[in-house]
């Protein structure tokens, strides 16, 4: 199968799974509870997940499926794949469950340990953002389809920084040269921030704390294919797959490589 009809799968499962996160999100029928690591989940994560499981199933039964709302295959048994769905069913659980909308339905597939097909579902905006890998990104509207790309350097312009309405900024803050200005840029969820970037409306995004594989997989392709680049906090590549733990260390996603990003971030360890 061709990765032309595996994003369009992609992009349709992303799409039907909005549908059923929606009807959660306006009767306010779920239930919400915490997670091992006290992150939350709710019944429309798992409704939003058994419809893409479903469905990649059925269209792609070849292909394997790591989600973060089911539990992790052993990595003696992953590591021999050489191509998987990786799925977030709801990115942005917190903005779902405070009402904010900025929440979204991530779906990638990796390929050798890098996401060539990403595809992120914003259900309650009516967008859906897609990259495949020697394609390009696009943004749809459900009226139009455009491509996008990252904002070109301006040196006398202030960075735009995206942030989350949930992390302290004095802890992103130290991390950022102080003698340069910013702009911030408050949104929900990781993958839209992300997708921000990929558009043109942000520069960059620091993600200090905790996350998983899935939360970077879609962004990371879309953000690639647009022009951006998403690393860890030493300036070094992300991995998929390559370990018996799926999260991430602190990443930093970036716009335009013509930013001086070395002089304008500073480094730290990325513990994982």
């Amino acid at each position: 199968m061709s990765n032309e009809k595996l994003l369009n799968i992609a992009i349709q499962s992303a799409k039907n799974a909005g549908v059923e996160v929606m009807k959660y999100y306006h009767q306010g029928n779920y239930t919400a509870q915490l997670k091992e690591d006290d992150s939350p989940v709710t019944s429309a994560d798992i409704a939003s997940n058994d419809i893409i499981m479903d469905q990649l199933k059925t269209l792609t039964p070849d292909i394997p499926i790591i989600s973060e709302e089911v539990g992790a295959v052993p990595f003696n048994e992953r590591k021999h794949w050489q191509r998987y769905w990786l799925l977030d069913p709801i990115d942005g659980t917190g903005e779902f469950i405070i009402g904010s909308g900025d929440f979204a339905v991530n779906i990638a597939l990796v390929e050798n340990g890098w996401p060539t097909i990403g595809v992120i579902h914003a259900p309650d905006h009516c967008l859906t953002y897609y990259g495949q890998k020697n394609l390009g990104a696009f943004k749809d509207n459900s009226q139009s389809s455009n491509q996008i790309q990252v904002a070109d350097y301006h040196s006398d312009k202030p960075v735009k920084v995206a942030i989350s309405r949930r992390q302290e900024l004095n802890l992103m803050g130290q991390y950022l040269n102080s003698n340069l200005n910013y702009d911030y840029i408050a949104l929900g969820s990781c993958s839209l921030k992300n997708c921000l970037i990929a558009e043109g409306g942000a520069d960059c995004y620091l993600r200090i704390g905790p996350t998983g594989e899935w939360d970077t997989g879609a962004s990371q392709c879309i953000l690639e294919q647009a022009g951006g680049s998403i690393i860890n906090s030493e300036f070094k590549p992300l991995s998929y797959n390559q370990r018996e733990s799926l999260s991430n260390p602190d990443f930093i996603s970036l716009g335009s490589a013509d930013f001086p990003w070395q002089q304008i971030i500073k480094k730290h360890r990325a513990a994982r």
